[in-house]
């Protein structure tokens, strides 16, 4: 191997401080700290897909359940996700993150000092029982801001605005990354391990032409540096990709305030509706399925619920509560409704009778749908004005259980790991339809804790 000369070195170089990668950091501190590491971040400050989530990381058999009384296996996890994604391409993960994911989230708590709760005020769809652990804000920044103070606690050095612009390799194995300083300077950073823990493609128009063109040119509501740049460093070394056709949409993109309406709105028995006023699915299918109904269709569409629906949910979900607050959510009766939204009054009206009469019955409606939440809506009714968009691809590099970037043949890339949206995701490989809440933050929250700790291992092999 040829020798190489870098203006720094490290133990292990992390691209990507979002859930992923600043977890694998701590998580090798952890087990190893005398490790040299360093994250690199193009942005300038903490702005991934973590920080824009809800921070919900699904685990099962924590202590946090058991204190709750819920009793939960990871056999019934993978079956929930097996119900929803089907088989696909990194079924081995699937079993490795849930068997994972007790010890996941309690270690959060109790080595990173990240603060969870377990959500007891909703499972979201396809978790038979209460399974989400999440900041008590329910907002994935405080989950990142408290994995960033846990850095800072430790001396572990984030470095934002440091652009990583390429691997270095020999003979197809990476011995460290070219990135550009905030004064432009190209600095050539060596590395034993040089971990991709970056968002994946989704805001690379050219990479979802590729996989999923069919949401090409669907809105994008997710964070703006998922350019997909692992992809392209993987397959340039021999990476295999798996599960490239999944992605997570969400059905419900506020229109035009941009911020995410909860799905708990519509779970707690809230329907979706089109400008005739009607129906064209079964809601309780998810956000992410659904969204795939919403892009084949012209919009607008909105979510029709009823004022203790509204306030049930904004009591638990700040960012709801802020919706609320700055006039996102109408609240009128259906004929007032009807006038400022533009919404046929006659179609809406008959939505709003077959679907009272279903909750009140507990029948299945046309569409299938059986769960309505609260039940019957009331007659005063709000309405929020949204769109479908791709949040995040759900498919990337191969890798195996421990994050290790494997060939397609399944050979293993030696000192390339992955995890985040820079690796295959749990979610299947049908588009959509396979998204289950928390898929993303286990992948990335799950497979940055094993790849500390195996980088560990090998670590303390070597030394």
């Amino acid at each position: 191997m040829t020798a190489m000369a870098f203006d720094m070195e490290f133990d292990a170089v992390i691209v990507g401080a979002g859930g992923c990668g600043l977890a694998a950091a701590v998580a090798l501190h952890d087990a190893y700290p005398q490790a040299s590491i360093a994250v690199l971040d193009k942005a300038e400050r903490a702005c991934g897909n973590t920080v824009l989530s809800s921070g919900s990381i699904p685990a099962a058999g924590t202590r946090f359940q058991q204190a709750a009384g819920v009793h939960d296996t990871p056999e019934m996890f993978q079956e929930d996700l097996l119900a929803i994604a089907g088989e696909h391409e990194a079924m081995d993960l699937t079993r490795a993150l849930t068997e994972t994911s007790a010890r996941l989230v309690e270690w959060l708590v109790d080595h990173a000092h990240v603060r969870l709760t377990l959500v007891e005020t909703y499972k979201h769809i396809g978790h038979r029982v209460h399974r989400l652990h999440s900041p008590p804000s329910r907002r994935g920044a405080d989950l990142v801001d408290d994995l960033l103070r846990e850095c800072e606690r430790r001396e572990i050095p984030v470095a934002w605005s440091n652009a990583v612009t390429g691997l270095i390799a020999d003979q197809g194995r990476p011995l460290g990354v070219e990135c550009t300083t905030p004064d432009g300077l190209v600095t050539r950073v060596g590395a034993r391990h040089v971990v991709l823990a970056s968002n994946g493609y989704a805001a690379n128009k050219r990479l979802l032409a590729r996989f999923v063109p069919e949401v090409a040119a669907a809105p994008y509501g997710g964070g703006t540096g998922s350019e997909g740049e692992a992809i392209v460093w993987g397959e340039s070394l021999g990476a295999g990709l798996a599960n490239m056709k999944a992605y997570q949409g969400h059905a419900s993109l506020a229109d035009p305030h941009g911020s995410l309406v909860t799905w708990t709105v519509v779970e707690k028995g809230g329907i979706i509706v089109d400008r005739s006023g009607q129906r064209f699915g079964d809601e309780s299918i998810g956000y992410s399925a659904f969204a795939a109904l919403e892009l084949q269709r012209q919009g607008p569409f909105w979510v029709i619920a009823d004022t203790q629906v509204r306030d049930v949910t904004a009591a638990g979900q700040e960012e709801y509560a802020e919706l609320v607050a700055h006039g996102g959510v109408l609240e009128a009766d259906m004929d007032e409704l009807c006038v400022r939204t533009g919404i046929d009054a006659a179609g809406l009206a008959a939505t709003l009778r077959a679907a009272r009469q279903c909750a009140a019955e507990g029948d299945a409606d046309a569409h299938g749908r059986t769960q309505w939440g609260l039940g019957p809506l009331g007659e005063r009714l709000t309405a929020t004005r949204i769109g479908p968009a791709i949040f995040h691809t759900q498919g990337g590099l191969r890798v195996d259980i421990d994050g290790r970037v494997l060939t397609p043949q399944a050979g293993v890339i030696d000192g390339l790991w992955a995890g985040g949206g820079a690796a295959c995701g749990i979610s299947g490989n049908r588009g959509s339809l396979g998204y289950m809440s928390g898929n993303g933050l286990l992948s990335a929250l799950g497979l940055g804790y094993r790849i500390g700790q195996a980088i560990a291992s090998r670590l303390k092999e070597q030394a």
